[in-house]
């Protein structure tokens, strides 16, 4: 669970008891809803923005923190990307998620909805203990709506032909980067950083989050289904188009239409031929740059903090999250 955060053992300390606090929090007396909170707890993934929340508040005064807050916002962050991957899985009825069998295919969908709200209102009772009266309340609030969006935006623009890689650099920012940015931010505000530091953490995050969702939708079309653990250009064939696709698809668009243009209706062969183009026409090959120029721009910003082992720490946990190799 924690492999990415061995080498930041202050982090991976506090993470193991965010990963109580979790387990606190997606409690029931009712066994039937215990089980389902259970099976959502123990889905453990890298503790990405947890992770990046303590990271960053380690920027700040340390005698003026309450660490308790702390661990109670990182936990809060882990258990709202939780309830939106419960809800994710649903709308692409998604068997399996990084090898595990998914709640909505364990329980049902109609299970899995409601799992997911409780996450939600778990997530808003950490909130309301440890921010209420804050500026921060406002930003979840605000957080929240834009990771919404997001989301609804991709749905509208499945099987779009026509969208552009300013279309999806929007969409991710929403439902990727914006909790990226959320948990730098907070990191940076709830640790009692200078007010110099708390916007440069949400761009670093922002950066971050929007290079992350990149390489990720790299790795669609230069994978295996084995080391995905889900089904390779599983996007594409759900009519969600990421960059590697828009990059070669706007070079082309005429060699594309009649493989795209059967929707939901395109076979197995025809999506491994779609890929066959997008290598062809250099879309892995753009999409990298670009993720590139994000990684870049988050390590600009990195570097305008002031210079220390902490910031040293961003910087070093920025290249290996974004330096990946293909």
């Amino acid at each position: 669970m924690l492999d990415i955060w061995s080498h930041y053992p202050n982090v991976a300390q506090k993470l193991n008891t965010v990963s109580s606090l979790i387990n606190e929090h997606l409690s029931t007396d009712n066994p039937d809803v215990q089980q389902l909170l259970t099976a959502a707890a123990q889905e453990q993934g890298k503790m990405l923005r947890p992770g990046l929340f303590l990271l960053f508040s380690e920027l700040g005064d340390k005698h003026e923190q309450n660490e308790e807050q702390l661990l109670k916002i990182a936990a809060s962050l882990e258990i709202l990307h939780k309830a939106t991957l419960i809800h994710d899985d649903i709308i692409d009825d998604s068997p399996l998620r990084h090898g595990v069998v998914t709640i909505q295919s364990n329980f049902g969908k109609d299970v899995a909805v409601y799992a997911g709200d409780l996450l939600f209102t778990a997530f808003f009772e950490i909130l309301i203990d440890t921010m209420n009266g804050t500026s921060m309340m406002k930003d979840n609030a605000a957080a929240m709506k834009k990771l919404l969006f997001g989301e609804l935006s991709q749905m509208h623009a499945r099987f779009n032909q026509t969208q552009t890689i300013e279309n999806y650099v929007e969409n991710i920012k929403g439902k990727t980067a914006e909790l990226f940015r959320l948990a730098c931010l907070e990191g940076a505000y709830f640790g009692k950083s200078s007010s110099e530091i708390t916007p440069a953490a949400a761009s670093i995050g922002e950066n971050i989050g929007i290079a992350f969702q990149i390489y990720d939708d790299i790795l669609d079309y230069t994978s295996s289904s084995k080391i995905l653990k889900k089904p390779v250009l599983e996007d594409l064939a759900q009519g969600v188009y990421t960059s590697p696709l828009l990059f070669a698809l706007a070079k082309d668009p005429q060699a594309f239409a009649p493989l795209l243009d059967k929707k939901q209706n395109i076979t197995v062969a025809e999506i491994k031929t779609v890929s066959n183009l997008v290598h062809k026409l250099g879309g892995v090959k753009d999409a990298i740059s670009f993720a590139q120029s994000y990684t870049e721009k988050a390590l600009e910003e990195i570097n305008k903090l002031p210079q220390n082992e902490i910031t040293h720490s961003i910087k070093k946990l920025t290249h290996s999250l974004l330096n990946r190799k293909f």
